[in-house]
């Protein structure tokens, strides 16, 4: 059975993989996360990558749903860029799931919310 340490790291074993992809530059928090933290007394900067992840069960229970929300640097073709994220974060997800003992099928959707213009720092 999967601990609950395993499902809480979902999120974020999700959020590492995209973040590793080049051509990635940031998770977007959904609309909903954002609003709260812009309501914080804390500064919006500081919310976690994870936080641009969504995990949810089947609702049949399946397995799991997750949902990625990528802003992605210029220069690069979004869909080359998402494809690559959706594969190494269903690999990512399937092996941390089968280390804590839950081999579960997961579902990728990555979802491309902007481009970042590439800045030259020269």
């Amino acid at each position: 059975m999967m601990t609950a340490t395993g499902t809480t790291a979902l999120p974020g074993v999700a959020a590492e993989a995209a973040l590793a992809v080049p051509g990635v530059a940031a998770l977007q928090p959904r609309l909903a996360r954002r609003l709260a933290a812009a309501a914080a007394p804390t500064r919006a900067d500081t919310t976690p990558p994870e936080a641009g992840v969504r995990a949810d069960r089947a609702p049949d229970g399946s397995g799991w749903h997750i949902e990625v929300r990528c802003v992605l640097t210029e220069g690069r073709r979004a869909l080359d860029i998402a494809r690559i994220v959706h594969d190494r974060v269903t690999a990512a997800l399937v092996t941390h799931l089968a280390t804590h003992g839950a081999a579960e099928p997961v579902t990728v959707a990555v979802t491309v919310t902007g481009i970042a213009a590439w800045r030259d720092a020269a």
